[in-house]
């Protein structure tokens, strides 16, 4: 493991590897003379750089790091970092740094809507753990004041709510934090979702009461996914708000506007975002995408490369996933609804004949509605005796083009085969019963036109392959990570396959642009029935790592099942190996007097060698909340410097562009000269 002097950066022997700006070709950590240093704003420190050498020297290896077969990726680490007696478990996880030091922190959470009881024996839902830099992490749950309540008298009782979503909303330096709840209309309670606001000493107080997603009976919120974005980039960070269903119909999704105190406006209708409601929907109308999204995610990211984010819900139960398409500041940032033209509402499968369902139910009632001809169901493990035997089949409805999409959870944004245009990674839970119409997991690839366009070249192209050990499975791709474990400069995915029996998280290396190979779990992340995932340089040894939680939904004794579920719902670190001796530059942005203080939209490319790889700074994604690092990190490979260009998210796209060299974490505030960050 490799880590730099927290008071010093080293001059040592060149090694053979591309130059990098202001040294002479690279150096090691070893050895050197001391050079000067002082205090850097997250608690690391900066390297004193002389006026001839704007750049320390690169710390750099010939040849980078690059994962093969045989070769350890990651080792399961949950004791070393204390996990295992922190009594955290979870399936939601964010990874941020909440109090500023520089170091990530994590945040878990259990499904569901159930407060916190921090009594003695209580049993909690929420884990707000601060990372010590040394290997560890410490619960500052209680103490933070994340879980407080508006109304509570009890100091032991905390707010519910699972989705987090983390953003610099007052401008001040600090991360703030939105929590979203699914209220239930049987039991109304008077708590809500809610914005914390960050107090800048590791405690958080409650935001604005007027706040309009602090919605109360008869309105009702069910938020599955929200992601902070300053839309209409004037330096103040808004909020994509996505509902699920209340009462059995899908909910209204929601942007608001915020004013940089803490006050936002609800301007989903202003904006073009309006939606229709399902109750009075006809078929045409639900085929074509214009009704509510049944939510179960939420994405804000540039898919056009015109500097304004498209704001993406993904839905549940088969219904189309929506995709709105901002029109910029001469089309004074209002959203076309283009869920359908994007391709990314479903896929392009909506052959039902292969569904056992409506197999079964056409069996017995051959003359309804397009049943001439359906062949009687395949296999016998279903009976089909009665109509009640079709249980995942309404002939009413379900040979619509609305309810013949997926089940779509998490969508990953990020430029998957470094071509500048930013890709979709979706997840989905299919089952095998429900045949081709069902959408799967899979990568959608981003053509990079004016009117967004996605295509889907599939899972057998791009190697992102499952099997299971017989045509009964279940699939949970709920939640995924896309990042570069091994600092080759080629983003790898990881899919948390969830729920049901056969499934465990599944590791691909990106081993060709846009294709995949398998990693196996004895050399990558050996976990189980794996739910959400968050990544991180958690010990800033310039690799990436991973923690991922547990799901604890069907387990039981199944026959044959290689993926029981575990004691408890846990949450396991794993720790990156492979990529201890690669190249890489590590970026932590600030915005300026015009830009969101936490750069939530920039854009950012970095040259090294011959590739170019783009990333944005998130404010939050994914299935009930997810969220990485804020700082991005890229791997080099094989060079020891590059070249990097911000597009910072302000009203007129401010570009910047400087040379960084490999080894090292630079803070870069806009406008200015980025600083190396020594640990």
């Amino acid at each position: 493991m490799r880590r730099i002097s927290s008071a010093i950066w080293m001059l040592a022997v060149p090694v053979a590897c591309g130059g990098g700006a202001g040294s002479s070709g690279g150096a090691t950590p070893e050895g050197g003379t001391e050079a000067g240093h002082h205090a850097g704003m997250d608690g690391g420190k900066y390297a004193q750089h002389d006026a001839g050498n704007p750049l320390p020297p690169a710390i750099c290896h010939a040849g980078g790091t690059q994962w093969s077969a045989g070769k350890q990726a990651f080792v399961d680490s949950t004791s070393k970092y204390g996990l295992d007696t922190s009594g955290a478990l979870g399936v939601r996880l964010s990874a941020v740094d909440f109090d500023g030091d520089g170091w990530p922190d994590l945040v878990v959470r259990l499904g569901g809507n159930g407060a916190d009881d921090f009594s003695a024996g209580g049993i909690r839902q929420t884990w707000l753990l601060r990372n010590t830099h040394d290997h560890h992490f410490e619960d500052v749950t209680v103490k933070s004041g994340i879980r407080q309540t508006r109304t509570g008298t009890d100091p032991n009782v905390g707010r519910p709510g699972e989705v987090f979503a983390f953003g610099d909303v007052d401008n001040n330096g600090t991360l703030d934090v939105f929590t979203g709840l699914t209220m239930d209309p049987t039991a109304p309670g008077t708590e809500t979702s809610e914005l914390l606001l960050n107090n800048g000493d590791g405690t958080f107080s409650l935001g604005p009461a007027t706040n309009p997603f602090r919605l109360q009976p008869p309105n009702y919120d069910a938020v599955a996914g929200a992601a902070f974005v300053d839309f209409d980039r004037d330096g103040l960070l808004d909020l994509w708000v996505v509902e699920n269903t209340v009462n059995g119909y899908p909910q209204e999704d929601h942007l608001y506007k915020g004013d940089g105190k803490g006050n936002f406006t609800d301007v989903t209708v202003a904006q073009g975002l309006r939606t229709d409601s399902w109750t009075t929907a006809s078929f045409a109308q639900l085929n074509t995408a214009v009704c509510n999204s049944n939510g179960w995610s939420a994405v804000a990211c540039d898919l056009n490369n015109d500097g304004n984010p498209e704001l993406l819900a993904g839905s549940y139960g088969r219904a189309p996933n929506l995709l709105w398409q901002s029109r910029g500041p001469a089309g004074k940032f209002v959203f076309d609804n283009e869920s359908i033209a994007s391709g990314y509402a479903f896929d392009g499968n909506q052959d039902w004949h292969d569904n056992e369902s409506a197999d079964c139910w056409c069996t017995l009632n051959p003359t309804d509605t397009g049943c001439a001809g359906v062949p009687p169901p395949m296999y016998s493990i279903f009976p089909c005796v009665t109509d009640a035997d079709a249980f995942r089949w309404d002939n009413a409805t379900d040979q619509q083009t609305y309810r013949l999409g997926g089940n779509s959870a998490a969508a990953e944004c990020v430029d998957i085969d470094n071509d500048g245009n930013l890709d979709l990674l979706t997840g989905e839970i299919a089952h095998w019963d429900v045949g081709g119409s069902s959408d799967k997991a899979e990568l959608m690839l981003n053509t990079g036109s004016a009117d967004v366009k996605l295509t889907r070249p599939g899972n057998a192209t791009t190697g992102l392959t499952r099997t299971y050990p017989s045509y009964d499975w279940n699939e949970g791709l709920m939640t995924a990570s896309v990042f570069d474990f091994d600092n080759d400069r080629w983003p790898d995915v990881y899919y948390g396959n969830s729920d049901y029996p056969y499934n465990h998280g599944l590791l691909y290396h990106q081993d060709s642009p846009g294709h995949f190979e398998a990693v196996p779990m004895s050399l990558g992340i050996a976990h189980n029935r794996s739910h959400g995932s968050a990544v991180a340089d958690f010990d800033r040894d310039g690799d990436l790592d991973i923690v991922v939680g547990h799901s604890f939904a069907r387990c039981g004794p199944y026959a044959g099942d290689d993926s029981p579920c575990y004691p408890t719902q846990q949450v396991r670190f794993f720790e990156n190996v492979v990529g201890d001796h690669g190249n890489y530059v590590q970026l932590t942005l600030t915005g300026g007097p015009k830009t969101n203080r936490a750069a939530i939209g920039a854009r950012v490319r970095v040259k090294a060698g011959s590739v170019t790889q783009t990333q944005e700074v998130g404010g939050g994604h994914g299935h009930y909340g997810a969220q990485d690092d804020l700082t991005l990190h890229f791997a080099l490979g094989d060079a020891c410097d590059a070249e990097v260009t911000i597009r910072w998210p302000d009203a007129a796209l401010t570009m910047q562009t400087f040379k960084v060299v490999s080894g090292y974490r630079f803070t870069v505030t806009q406008g200015e000269d980025p600083k190396a960050v020594l640990h």
